[in-house]
């Protein structure tokens, strides 16, 4: 398995997962993407990369919520995610687990 899970929490109950390289992650850079019921609820589930709203709304949910990592492989850019960690809205548990493991986020 190439991620972790750590001791901090994404919400209650459950630890945030995280790629244990950077470079694994080479989800979409532009498009249409739909998550998965698991990782979005509402019936609105289709988030449009080109919009920067939707896009952080999308990797705010998939951080949150995922408890695989294939999630975060399929759903993550590598690039995209250290452009736009500044601006992630994250629960204190999903930022400092990712950002305990890549140091280079916590600079960005």
């Amino acid at each position: 398995m190439s991620a972790t899970t750590s001791a901090y929490l994404a919400r209650p109950g459950r630890p945030a997962v995280v790629a244990r390289t950077l470079d694994e992650l080479a989800g979409p850079t532009t498009g249409i993407v739909e998550l998965p019921v698991r990782l979005m609820w509402s019936s609105e589930r289709a988030f449009d990369l080109g919009d920067p709203d939707e896009l952080l709304w999308m990797y705010e949910n998939v951080l949150r919520e995922t408890t695989r990592v294939a999630d975060l492989r399929e759903l993550i850019h590598a690039g995209t995610l250290r452009r736009v960690w500044p601006l992630l809205n994250l629960p204190r548990g999903v930022r400092l687990a990712w950002e305990g493991r890549h140091g280079s986020l916590r600079a960005a």
